[in-house]
């Protein structure tokens, strides 16, 4: 999946469902999300879980940060790329972005927005990661702050932590995201 196809699944619902255990997974499957971030799991289920998204006809990006049993070294990229039907990844970490890209998985570097100097520094996160997407944490930052890492980084953005309704959703929509994120059920069928 490259950013295109990315973009393109985001066009019609920009509603992407994050989900944390199981109970909100079967949720996630029920939702009109294409998307599910998948912020939890072991070595051991992460390929099950990811199964299931892609059962459902939706797409599964692994937080590889989250998985519990992998290490921040690029044998954990190429485990998920090799026993996983997942679409891409989700990390903190350049380097893992970097190599994950060059396995042909789809990217989303986690950021997070708590500062002039965190936000300076975005740009710089992004060129070196040469990523897909970026998810900005917290995504109900203000709609001034979100234009500014947009021109900053030049990729699509992603408003993620913190959505709790219908109002952090225009709001983030409306400055210009791609997409927001969230484990919150309710927002998954709005």
């Amino acid at each position: 999946m490259n950013r295109e196809e990315l973009c393109a699944q985001l066009d019609d619902i920009p509603i992407i469902a994050a989900v944390k255990e199981d109970a909100a997974l079967e949720k996630a499957l029920e939702s009109e999300s294409k998307i599910i971030f998948l912020l939890y799991g072991t070595a051991c289920t992460i390929e099950g879980i990811v199964n299931r998204v892609k059962e459902a006809g939706k797409y599964a990006f692994v937080h590889i940060d989250l998985v519990d049993g992998l290490s921040s070294k690029d044998g954990a990229i190429d485990f998920i790329r090799q026993y996983t039907k997942a679409d891409g990844i989700i990390s903190t970490k350049a380097s893992q972005i970097k190599y994950a890209r060059r396995q042909g998985l789809a990217t989303i570097q986690r950021v997070f927005a708590i500062d002039s100097k965190a936000i300076d520094n975005i740009g710089n996160q992004v060129a070196l990661s040469d990523v897909d997407m970026i998810e900005v944490m917290p995504g109900i930052i203000m709609p001034k702050v979100l234009k500014i890492i947009m021109e900053k980084t030049q990729v699509p953005v992603i408003a993620g932590g913190l959505i709790r309704d219908k109002e952090d959703v225009i709001s983030a929509l409306s400055a210009g995201v791609i997409a927001i994120s969230t484990t919150k059920e309710d927002i998954w069928f709005m």
